[in-house]
Formats: structure tokens, sequence, C-alpha cells
């Protein structure tokens, strides 16, 4: 089994959130820090991580990225406040 990883992104002014799945995190946040992920995050320039989950198996991260992704904004907020409640970016400690 291959580990993944679930996990939140937002922007300077945390006026958005981005949800995501991966195998590989620290390459993932990469390449939305260079602009070369997703879309949406370059368009809002989401960079900076500030939830994410680790899973054994990467099919469970990608489960877990749909039902988060389907959870109201307020509940996403509360999620990453609870394990990161300033809401720093968990990028630097990878």
């Amino acid at each position: 089994m291959e580990k993944g990883f679930t996990y939140i992104l937002t922007n300077k002014n945390a006026t958005i959130l981005y949800v995501g799945a991966t195998k590989n995190l620290k390459n993932r946040v990469d390449c939305h820090r260079n602009g070369t992920a997703a879309v949406f995050t370059k368009k809002y320039n989401a960079t900076i991580l500030i939830y994410f989950e680790e899973f054994a198996d990467w099919s469970d991260a990608f489960q877990r990225e749909k039902q988060l992704k389907n959870w109201h904004k307020d509940w996403k907020w509360n999620i990453a406040k609870l394990s990161n409640p300033e809401l720093k970016d968990l990028y630097l400690n990878l």
C-alpha cells in the first residue's frame, strides 16, 4: 500500500479554501506554490497549507477529499482550526 494525504490550502487573506488529495504532499504543495497545479489555486493564490491528514492507503485519502469537498465552508475552517488554531503554514514543517 502507498500512503496518501488529504490537505486544505488557503490564500494569505484566508478568504478561500482548496481541498485536495495526493500521494506526495510536499511535491504537490510545491506545485501549487509554483503555479503548476490546479487552475483554482493559481487564480486565487492558494499556497498556504493549513491542514492535512495522512492515510496508510492513498485511496482512503482520495475518498476523504471527496467527503471534505462536500462539507460547508465553515466546517472546513473548523477542522483546520482544531489542529492549527493560528492557521500557520504547515508546509514549513514538511
